[in-house]
């Protein structure tokens, strides 16, 4: 039986050290420090990314995009996006609207907001209005209350394309 709505839901989180900025959904803040990963470590992209792949149930960024492929070192993660995109067009399928959080005690992302909900929309091929993307804090709980890292929660709703 087919299916003409899909959900998806993804989760990141990276660790962070004393650096010049970070790169939260598209966008480039700049900050006391930055994010440990082997790509640019945008973990809202990431987020988003899994979602995507969950919602069309193709695994998730890991298994596409290995840490441990050189060709991904650093790689700006909208690359990967539409690389992810490409994928769910391929298998029928469009976006009709994202939600994203981010969890983080630093950096306040609440003027970027605008400009990662327009970079994502532009990635996904939708409207800018069918972006939302929100920040909250860890209360300075765990290891994300002390600023030890930033996470992301995503999630994504689906349908058959045209």
């Amino acid at each position: 039986m087919s299916c003409n709505m899909r959900i998806g839901h993804g989760f990141d989180i990276h660790r962070i050290e004393a650096g010049e900025g970070v790169t939260l959904g598209g966008v480039f803040i700049a900050c006391e420090f930055k994010i440990i990963a082997h790509s640019d470590g945008d973990v809202l992209i990431h987020a988003l990314c899994d979602a995507l792949l969950g919602a069309i149930a193709a695994g998730d960024i890991g298994k596409l995009f290995p840490d441990n492929d050189p060709q991904f070192k650093g790689i700006d993660s909208r690359k990967l996006l539409r690389i992810v995109m490409q994928r769910v067009t391929s298998a029928g399928y469009v976006p009709v609207n994202v939600d994203c959080t981010l969890i983080a005690e630093a950096p306040r992302v609440g003027k970027h907001v605008p400009a990662m909900c327009a970079a994502l929309a532009d990635d996904l091929g939708i409207e800018i209005s069918a972006v939302n993307v929100k920040a909250t804090t860890n209360e300075k709980l765990g290891h994300l209350g002390r600023s030890e890292g930033i996470a992301a929660h995503a999630v994504v709703l689906l349908s058959q394309g045209a």
